[in-house]
């Protein structure tokens, strides 16, 4: 099962608790990127057992890019979320 799109907090590391956008997996490895230090084209390189997946997707339009290998922003990573985080504080 695809990971990618998918929102996940780090459970280890110095970065616990941050929460990324999966942008890419491998074997046991997730790559993920918060927009700001992690970027989408140097994402940072975790083991699948140190995130905690989030029930959480990023749109549509970016989820497809993301799977296809096609251009990335930080700022739509950014945008993804900030998005999260709105509707979490509401909850």
């Amino acid at each position: 099962m695809s990971m990618i799109g998918q929102l996940a907090a780090s459970r280890a590391g110095h970065d616990k608790d941050t929460v990324y956008v999966i942008v890419g997996q491998k074997d046991d490895f997730v790559y993920v990127c918060d927009g700001k230090r992690k970027l989408p084209d140097a994402p940072k390189k975790k083991r699948r057992k140190h995130v905690q997946p989030i029930n959480e997707w990023v749109d549509a339009e970016l989820l497809a890019r993301l799977r296809s290998g096609g251009t990335v922003h930080p700022a739509e990573i950014k945008y993804a979320l900030k998005q999260y985080a709105r509707k979490s504080s509401q909850d």
